[in-house]
């Protein structure tokens, strides 16, 4: 897995830098006093997600599709390849470009890393697992995806990413690590990008029935942003290849989160089923104990105190477009 090292990034590149994941971690790195090179072809990010930054000199925020070329000029310590549609409303919209940005960006990210001697860290994802007959979810275990379902390109993409990155390292000598991430909400998420949280926030500040796939009994880990970014950086700052687990182990029904969301926003919106989307996976929860035993990581942020914060943004984000 790697020597446990602590290594210093004085200048990082974060692809799908100004996308959710992305932003905050651009906004973290430049807090702990890193130049910052934020690529992004804003297809599903917005460069409003990091207009807060752009004022400080060590921040430089490119408009950039990966699946082009990527070059950056000067030394790179850190790569953090975070570009890719993450939700099924994008990679549904986006089939083509989700393979190519899986794949293809992929390739172009670790050839950057490799260019510059930097360490490269991958932002997988927890679809890998697919619909998993093994619970909660190890890094040993290999998953149970369709190919040729409509999750496929996401899901496909990300093993592809996952099989490339490996590749690199062992036979390209880069220092390439991979975290699979968790379910993650709080603020910036897009509020229209069909993922559960955001939309059941929306539609329960504007008084609209909250839509919830199914019975609601199908469960997911949750995990504040906050706690995401301290585990991806301290990922990027040790020598382990992963891939590590980040995400939250306290598992919750869609119908809990989707009752608390009421709760949270003293909303009185009713509940209405809709049909669950083909391939929903029925549980979701990460084993988090590599992460804890390898970079001493665990959440730190209640789903009661993530959740108060993350309403609090969408309903300002609300009130200012009102």
């Amino acid at each position: 897995m790697g020597e446990s090292v602590m290594r210093e990034i004085r200048r990082a590149v974060v692809t799908g830098g100004a996308g959710f994941l992305g932003s905050h971690l651009c906004e973290a790195l430049l807090a702990q006093g890193c130049e910052v090179v934020c690529l992004d072809n804003f297809l599903t990010g917005t460069p409003a997600n990091v207009a807060h930054l752009t004022h400080q000199p060590g921040f430089h925020l490119h408009r950039c599709d990966l699946t082009d070329f990527v070059h950056v000029p000067g030394e790179v310590d850190l790569v953090l390849h975070f570009a890719s549609p993450a939700s099924p409303i994008d990679y549904l919209q986006l089939p083509i470009h989700t393979l190519k940005v899986g794949a293809i960006g992929t390739w172009h990210a670790l050839g950057l890393a490799k260019d510059k001697g930097a360490r490269f860290v991958l932002a997988s994802t927890s679809e890998v697992y697919g619909d998993p007959l093994v619970h909660p979810q190890p890094e040993t275990y290999w998953g149970n995806v369709n190919p040729i379902g409509p999750r496929g390109v996401y899901d496909e993409g990300k093993r592809y990413g996952e099989a490339l990155t490996t590749a690199y390292r062992v036979s390209e000598g880069v220092d390439a690590a991979i975290v699979r991430i968790f379910n993650t909400y709080g603020p910036r998420m897009r509020p229209h990008d069909g993922r559960a949280i955001p939309t059941f926030i929306n539609q329960a500040l504007a008084g609209e029935p909250v839509t919830m796939a199914g019975d609601g009994e199908q469960t997911r880990s949750i995990c504040y942003v906050d706690d995401l970014v301290r585990g991806i950086l301290a990922m990027a700052r040790s020598g382990h290849s992963g891939p590590v687990n980040l995400g939250n182990p306290t598992e919750l029904s869609v119908l809990q989160i989707a009752r608390d969301i009421l709760a949270a926003t003293g909303s009185s919106s009713p509940l209405e089923h809709v049909a669950r989307p083909v391939d929903d996976p029925q549980v979701r929860r990460p084993d988090t104990s590599l992460a804890e035993e390898l970079l001493g990581w665990e959440p730190r942020v209640p789903w009661a105190e993530g959740l108060e914060r993350t309403v609090a943004w969408f309903a300002e984000q609300q009130r200012s477009s009102a």
